[in-house]
């Protein structure tokens, strides 16, 4: 079985992934980056089956099987079924609550389980221990006559339950006659019996969602990918700032005992791009309108300083990088790292990524607040910065933490930073600072040509006056920087498939790094050469390859940052925006048509 067989709720809040046997494994509380009150996804199996294990929120139900799991429709609401050998039955709804209430977005900090017969007379038992400190102790608990809160490390949850207390403190098994419901959240007392909450919550959070798919602007073909997808993304905004995480999770290794375990519970400028890119397409303006709140307010923070290629989910600028002694790591393969060194690195791709993601407020008249020469000015700084470090080496986008060099992507994305704003200036008629920026973007564009171009091989480079490849020389066609039938786009295309290819996958590049060699595909890279091959006038292969991705898939539709080269199991921190936005790309691209459809 994949380990990764998890499913992911949340409310942009908060989140928390839960196992095919309905067990929280993980669940960083209050928010994304809070310490993990659930914790057992990052300890071995052995730790995990011992009597005294903790980090975790799951049920007794003996002889049990997970019968089916799945999103009801629509929703991020999860529904899990477990059947004993005796055929008795349960059901067990996740979520967390997001609606409007008042005129305003309802998204508290917790998660709502429900319990329910289905079939029979089920014995079930009820098991909550979380863990303080990264997992290094268990909380203490404190019991009311309907909840106990569960405190420590300055930390407290309290549970609200219909269910008799003793049966979480003693977690002794009863025979469930109805349902039982779990309000999992802040130490505050609830306002009705937790059945009636319950029932409210799972309602108007079922209505939300429904009406949230409605307005996505889908294709016609893939329609269940994609909107499964925007879902994953949208829970990985961050309501309270705009900020959007990578992925929910920490130091889940890239590839078995590789070492490759990387904190993503923060925002990357580059990663949080191509979310909101993603989006957009599908109409969802609100996120992308929120993010960009979030870059104006890091522009004002930064002021004259150079960009971070990574912040904090409220702008913390500080991401110092420790390891946690009290979890062994997923599968046993430590380290578990929190916090993410990223931050402290040159990676000068940022500035193009800034400026990508906010050129659609200038020309999106759906917006609130359309954006114009006010926010046009800071978005200029950040040009004046692409400008200067356009040719200074970094560590790219792949993040190399012991070599710097001039990495051919970093170069374009500061080639894209001046293009657009030429655009900007152009839609915002101010014709002086749009030829400016015409200018200053040529000169970029010739030393990428000159600079990145290896005529022995055919193709562009990975960095300048080298002989390597990486997949993000693919993005050339994306960002508009070659046509796709460019002779050199298509020679670099083939070039990449020659030296990164591996079966039905991509390698991210064709050396080793500060970990040696790489020996998993990286997802989204796989996406990416899907959709060149569709640009580029291939759609039908790219349309077969793209069915064995979406094959790759775990069983509720998501997807990791890594698959091994076999393509039999996901690796990498989970589930990856990145990868959820190559699949959005991809079946936006490759689908027919509505028209086509009748």
């Amino acid at each position: 079985m994949n380990n990764l067989d998890l499913g992911l709720i949340g409310n942009s809040r908060t989140s928390a992934l839960i196992d095919s046997s309905a067990r929280i494994v993980w669940w960083c509380y209050p928010h994304f980056d809070s310490n993990p009150l659930c914790c057992s996804l990052l300890r071995s199996e052995e730790k995990n089956r011992a009597a005294d294990a903790f980090g975790f929120i799951d049920l007794l139900f003996e002889g049990s099987h997970t019968v089916r799991q799945f999103y009801q429709r629509n929703s991020a609401i999860l529904q899990t079924r477990l059947q004993d050998h005796a055929g008795n039955v349960i059901d067990v709804t996740d979520f967390a609550p997001r609606f409007y209430l008042h005129g305003r977005m309802f998204a508290p900090a917790m998660l709502v389980r429900v319990i329910r017969r289905v079939a029979g007379r089920p014995r079930i038992g009820l098991r909550v221990r979380p863990a303080i400190n990264y997992g290094q102790a268990r909380t203490a608990a404190r019991c009311g006559a309907h909840h106990v809160t569960y405190y420590g490390a300055a930390q407290s949850m309290r549970v609200t339950t219909d269910a008799s207390v003793t049966a979480l403190t003693e977690e002794r098994l009863f025979f469930l006659h109805d349902s039982v419901t779990l309000l999992m959240g802040p130490d505050e007392t609830v306002d009705g019996s937790p059945r009636e909450l319950s029932r409210s919550f799972y309602e108007s959070t079922s209505s939300y969602w429904h009406r949230w798919v409605r307005n996505l602007a889908i294709p016609f073909e893939w329609q269940d990918v994609v909107i499964r997808s925007a879902i994953t993304l949208k829970l990985n905004a961050f309501d309270d700032t705009g900020a959007i995480i990578a992925a929910v999770t920490t130091s889940i290794p890239e590839s078995p005992h590789s070492g490759r375990n990387w904190d993503y519970r923060y925002c990357w400028l580059r990663d949080a791009y191509f979310v909101v890119n993603a989006l957009n397409q599908l109409g969802v303006t609100a996120t992308m309108q929120h993010y960009l709140e979030y870059i104006l307010n890091i522009i004002a923070d930064s002021r004259d300083m150079p960009l971070q290629p990574v912040y904090g989910i409220r702008r913390e600028t500080t991401l110092d990088e420790w390891i946690a002694p009290g979890l062994d790591g997923y599968r046993g393969m430590g380290p578990v790292r929190v916090g993410n060194l990223a931050w402290s690195q040159v990676q000068n791709d940022v500035f193009g990524a800034a400026v990508l993601a906010s050129t659609h407020a200038f020309f999106d008249s759906r917006l609130e607040r359309p954006a114009g020469r006010h926010m046009f000015a800071d978005l200029e700084r950040l040009g004046e910065q692409a400008v200067q470090c356009a040719l200074q080496p970094d560590a790219g986008i792949w993040e190399l933490r012991g070599t710097r060099r001039v990495h051919t992507f970093s170069v374009l994305m500061c080639w894209a930073a001046c293009d657009r704003l030429s655009s900007i200036a152009t839609r915002l008629k101010l014709p002086h600072s749009a030829q400016r920026w015409v200018v200053e973007a040529e000169k970029i564009r010739h030393a990428i040509v000159t600079g990145a171009w290896n005529p022995a091989i055919g193709s562009f480079v990975s960095t300048f006056g080298g002989d390597r490849l990486d997949a993000s020389l693919l993005l050339m066609g994306e960002f508009q920087f070659l046509a796709p039938d460019d002779p050199r786009f298509v020679g670099t295309l083939r070039a990449i498939e020659r030296r990164l290819q591996r079966g039905d996958f991509l390698l991210r590049y064709d050396e080793a790094d500060d970990f040696g060699q790489p020996d998993a595909a990286f997802t989204v890279c796989t996406l990416w050469w899907i959709n060149a091959l569709a640009r580029s006038g291939e759609k039908a292969r790219a349309r077969e390859m793209f069915e064995r991705v979406l094959s790759r898939r775990n069983h509720l539709g998501l997807m990791s940052e890594d698959v091994s080269l076999d393509g039999r199991e996901m690796w990498g921190n989970f589930p990856q925006t990145y990868s959820m936005v190559g699949l959005i790309q991809c079946a936006a691209r490759l689908s027919m048509t509505w028209e086509e459809a009748y």
